[in-house]
């Protein structure tokens, strides 16, 4: 079982960062709206169901103890420590700016802050989520004297009072890394997906706005990449099937609701620039 975790997939071109021309025909915003839906949706239905073809291979794989103890199956290496337990926190860390720089342009202060909003929003799903699964784990859990469930300790309610004494709580622990993981990496995805269009546009600004946002996406894509290596070892090393299979659906429900059903309609946080409502339709 892996260590608490209340501290707490595609790929882009790395091209120039700019801002969006605004486009006044009709016609043409109905080509971009078409080619969004060609170009951004398939990946994240690629990515949804990467991540939980990813799950079930790594458990079974986990199951059949396929693949030998490494350095990633110890719940106390460094990218489990330092990063995983207090992901949320790197991910608002490095979206916020970008999301900033990214949605400012000629669009004024209110948009910015009505798409910095969506991360007001991930944060309350983040914390319903882990705090419920803290719950749940609570409610059907009890306090032992060993690893193999002997000797119930009944005095002990919760998994946090009965680890302090040095005991063992077991109850059903819904994989809070399986969660995290895939929900940060999905809302990274959304929010870097126009640069996908933005690559081959022209510049405009000041040049350190510009350098900031290209730092910026490589660091969103990298860590991306660790968000996906440590879904993967959390598939393979750690839980039972269902537990992480609860895990990342909660994550799925999570994004579905918020970018896939809420954002297109007016009165939210929005989608990124060039994904609009008629994506989501086509």
């Amino acid at each position: 079982m892996q260590q608490p975790w209340s501290q707490q997939r595609r790929q882009f071109h790395c091209g120039p960062v700019v801002n969006i021309p605004i486009i006044k025909s009709p016609v043409n915003r109905k080509k971009i709206a078409s080619k969004e839906a060609r170009n951004v949706e398939p990946l994240s239905e690629a990515g949804r169901t990467c991540q939980k073809t990813e799950e079930v291979v790594g458990s079974i794989v986990k199951e059949l103890q396929l693949i030998p103890e490494t350095y990633f199956s110890n719940s106390r290496n460094v990218l489990n420590v330092y990063f995983v337990k207090v992901s949320w926190g790197w991910t608002l860390l490095l979206l916020f700016p970008f999301i900033t720089l990214s949605n400012a342009g000629d669009r004024g202060l209110p948009f910015v802050l009505r798409r910095l909003s969506s991360l007001a929003v991930a944060t309350g799903v983040w914390y319903a989520c882990t705090h419920s699964f803290f719950y749940i784990e609570d409610a059907t859990g009890g306090c032992y004297e060993s690893r193999a469930l002997q000797g119930l300790r009944p005095e002990f309610t919760c998994k946090a009072d009965c680890r302090r004494a040095g005991l063992t709580w077991h109850g059903f622990d819904i994989s809070g890394h399986s969660f995290i993981l895939a929900y940060s990496a999905l809302v990274i995805v959304e929010e870097m997906a126009p640069m996908v269009q933005l690559k081959d546009s022209g510049r405009g600004g000041p040049a350190y706005m510009g350098l900031a946002l290209d730092l910026l996406y490589l660091a969103l894509n990298g860590i991306l990449v660790m968000w996906i290596w440590m879904f993967a070892c959390t598939a393979i090393y750690f839980h039972t099937i269902s537990h992480k299979l609860l895990g990342t659906s909660c994550a799925i429900l999570g994004w579905y609701l918020t970018y896939q059903v809420w954002y297109p309609k007016p009165l939210s946080p929005g989608l990124p620039p060039l994904q609009t409502p008629q994506k989501r339709q086509a």
